[in-house]
């Protein structure tokens, strides 16, 4: 089993600056990629950014080109996004996914808990 715990998140103003972890924990499974969706209230969950863990490619919501930065550590099987220049339509959940390979064989999407991040006007 397969579990991501994410960290981070919080109330910020706008214009702030907020970091949010998520580490992958577990046995026998590497990760194919890793990163971020949110979901605001009445909104469909919608993807923020992704992070493939061989190479550098990486993707990222028109909505946050520029502000927001992902990042890897892939000894410590951990994703981290970065997020400048906060709006207020940032508010949301936001919740970290692994596209994780089991050693025992097939490719599964695993969700951590989701972390709050709110950011006033």
């Amino acid at each position: 089993q397969v579990q991501l715990v994410e960290s981070g998140g919080g109330l910020v103003q706008a214009g702030g600056s907020l970091r949010l972890s998520c580490a992958a924990s577990g046995s026998d499974f590497s990760i194919n990629a890793m990163g971020w969706y949110r979901q605001a209230p009445g909104k469909q969950r919608e993807l923020v950014a992704m992070i493939i863990f061989s190479g550098d490619s990486t993707n990222y919501a028109d909505s946050v080109k520029g502000r927001f930065t992902i990042s890897r550590d892939n000894a410590k099987n951990t994703v981290n996004l970065q997020m400048n220049s906060l709006k207020p339509e940032d508010t949301a959940v936001y919740y970290c996914k692994g596209v994780v390979r089991l050693q025992r064989g097939g490719v599964y999407n695993y969700w951590g808990q989701g972390t709050q991040v709110t950011v006033s006007s």
